[in-house]
């Protein structure tokens, strides 16, 4: 497991690096000088110049890419030219909300769709496997932004027990954070569970075919043990990828989700800063949105060898 771990690790270094070439790369396709948006309605060529020189833009490509990238290893990411903060603050100053809000929406979209997948997979053919069925279908066709509206006109405007949108800080007040990130993590968590469920049941039927199972049957297990130890076990490491996965994307920020409830996450963060032409923020959210992706794949790796005793060896 040692040497695995050591190859996987040594495999992300020129992963990252490629990546880190197409961010900056495919960014300077954007049409517009960013000198001269950011200089505003007037464009006063002495802020053009000043933007131009300190931005790198009169550089070489390759230049210019080297002087980023110099930065990202010694850990700065650049300055922010809207708010004059440097992006590595930004970034882990929006991170806790966004990944707060990932966790919560992973956590209801294990709790339903793993559940709903074994449940549909046990009664194939019976009235559970098809009310799963039903919700998946409807979890992957309902947009978002669309379920999120619902959500708010509900429990906000007519029934009064959520707030209908904004953020409040677990600091400042436990019981009001957790009822202004309920409906935006059941919305995101919906989607996923979703998934999960597919994946599950799709998991779980291949699974109990086997013949450990029908031996683990055999010896007289109850069915109960059969399920949730023998089959759910094995059936574990497609689901682990997929979720895995799954959190790297809601870590990257839902941007719809936290625009219909106002959630000052990762979403609005890249959105606003995509509209400024702010480059420097732009590349870095990217740059730790792939780098989050790397590792949570490197970590669903690892736990292969927890999930599945066979590939310890």
């Amino acid at each position: 497991m040692t040497s695995y771990l050591v190859k996987r690790l040594l495999s992300v270094l020129p992963t990252l690096l490629l990546v880190s070439m197409l961010i900056f790369g495919l960014q300077q396709l954007l049409p517009g000088d960013p000198a001269k948006i950011l200089a505003g309605e007037e464009q006063d060529p002495n802020v053009v110049a000043y933007l131009t020189a300190k931005l790198h833009l009169d550089e070489p490509l390759p230049v210019r890419y080297g002087y980023w990238i110099v930065g990202v290893v010694q850990g700065d990411l650049g300055e922010s030219v809207r708010t004059q903060l440097p992006v590595l603050s930004l970034i882990l100053q929006k991170l806790p909300v966004t990944a707060e809000l990932a966790f919560l929406a992973m956590c209801v979209a294990i709790v339903i769709g793993i559940p709903a997948g074994i449940a549909s997979a046990v009664g194939r053919g019976t009235i559970w496997d098809y009310a799963a069925n039903v919700f998946s279908l409807w979890g992957l066709s309902t947009p978002n932004f669309w379920l999120g509206i619902l959500m708010i006109m509900l429990f906000s405007v007519h029934l009064g027990w959520l707030p209908a949108s904004g953020f409040v800080s677990p600091k400042e007040d436990l019981l009001g954070n957790l009822a202004s990130m309920a409906m935006p993590a059941f919305v995101l968590g919906n989607a996923i569970a979703a998934v999960l469920m597919r994946h599950t049941r799709s998991a779980m039927l291949q699974v109990m075919q086997s013949d450990y199972v029908r031996t683990a049957r055999a010896k007289g297990l109850n069915e109960r043990t059969v399920i949730l130890k023998h089959a759910l076990r094995n059936a574990l490491t497609p689901i682990i990828t997929l979720g895995a996965l799954e959190f790297g994307t809601l870590l990257s920020g839902a941007v719809l989700t936290e625009q219909v409830f106002t959630i000052p996450g990762f979403g609005k963060l890249i959105l606003d800063a995509v509209f400024n032409r702010d480059y420097a923020v732009v590349q870095g959210v990217v740059l730790f949105t792939a780098t989050t992706y790397i590792m949570l794949n490197l970590m669903a790796d690892m736990a292969y060898f927890w999930v599945n005793p066979r590939l310890r060896k």
